[in-house]
């Protein structure tokens, strides 16, 4: 009743005003309109808990989750994958003295070869990858030192690099291209895989380097300089960065499409990994008979171009043969996950 009156009294005055005004305008009153959305009056469903609701919602989640997350880890236990560290921090390690005579200023590259074999056979297509440890890729300032417009070709950009990419910006006055710390880093170890047969001859497994970076990467994000034809003049005027041995133009010079900003190993490293222990895809195994293994079980020999440091960091460095399924690559956490959720939702259904 107070507030019907109070209204009442608020719209007398607002009338009362109107009036002495001599009607020159009409006081717009401030209650919302009376709709049953303004009003608060919408219809809503508030649920009832009870045990009848309750307990076959768990079951059902139980029922549901537990199937998947058999399939899910089966899945993932099918997955054939081979892993081998070749840091070289044992002193038995064919790689040692590769990792312990390093130097930057040495001009003629360490080579190492590390065996291994294979003890079952590896089907459909096998992908290789370097993983690193103890390597955070993840920190701010090393995830911001980098120049997305350099990256994409801009002219203007590649001559003046943002100011996020120091201390890697300019070397001997001259602008980095590519600058920054992620460029800087670049994974630069050369992997090469043969297969030792019955007789001891070494035979070359074919790597394809084309087809391991993101489609978006290599064709929107990543673009050289005036296109990829004559990437010297392209990039004249420009410096590599401090750790690399030769210029973006010579990464790939036997082929333009795979060379310079669209080199697929230099985007593949250029997205950051969110945790200190990764792996990214190297190389790709096709298949090439449906009668014959990819790679058939027995030795194999891995040789190694040792140009990556990582001592002084105590990382480690690995070579990881896999395969995949439907649900990607090896990874048992998911299923993992989905049987631990549906057994306790059907543990708390049952009691």
């Amino acid at each position: 009743m107070m507030a019907s009156s109070y209204n009442a009294k608020e719209e007398d005055g607002h009338n009362s005003g109107a009036s002495n005004n001599g009607g020159a305008g009409v006081v717009k009153s401030k209650k919302p309109d009376n709709t049953a959305f303004k009003q608060q009056r919408l219809p809503a469903w508030q649920p009832i808990l009870t045990a009848g609701t309750v307990l076959p919602a768990f079951f059902v989640i139980g029922l549901i989750f537990i199937p998947i997350g058999i399939g899910l880890f089966v899945s993932s236990n099918n997955i054939k994958e081979f892993e081998i560290d070749y840091t070289g921090v044992d002193v038995n390690n064919p790689c040692y003295n590769c990792a312990k005579n390093f130097s930057w200023n040495s001009t003629t590259p360490c080579l190492c070869s590390v065996p291994f074999t294979l003890e079952q056979p590896f089907e459909s297509n096998v992908f290789m990858y370097y993983g690193l440890s103890n390597f955070y890729q993840n920190h701010r300032r090393y995830v911001k030192s980098r120049d997305d417009s350099q990256l994409n070709g801009d002219q203007s950009a590649l001559k003046n690099p943002s100011k996020e990419c120091e201390p890697y910006r300019t070397s001997e006055g001259q602008p980095i291209a590519p600058c920054g710390a992620i460029a800087n880093s670049l994974f630069n170890d050369t992997l090469e895989l043969y297969y030792i047969d019955s007789n001891g001859t070494k035979n070359t497994i074919p790597l394809v380097k084309k087809g391991i970076a993101w489609w978006t990467d290599k064709h929107v994000k990543f673009r050289n300089p005036g296109g990829n034809n004559n990437l010297t003049v392209a990039f004249q005027g420009t410096s590599k960065p401090v750790n690399w041995r030769k210029p973006v133009y010579e990464l790939d010079p036997s082929d333009p499409e795979n060379n310079g900003f669209i080199n697929e190993d230099f985007i593949v490293w250029m997205r950051t990994a969110a945790l200190p222990t990764f792996r990214k895809l190297y190389r790709i195994i096709q298949k090439k008979s449906s009668t014959t293994p990819t790679l058939p079980s027995g030795k194999y020999l891995l040789d190694i171009t040792y140009n990556y440091p990582v001592l002084s960091f105590d990382g480690r460095k690995r070579m990881i043969l896999s395969t995949i399924s439907w649900m990607g690559g090896k990874n048992p956490f998911l299923g993992i996950a989905y049987i631990t959720v549906g057994s306790i939702c059907f543990f708390l259904g049952v009691n």
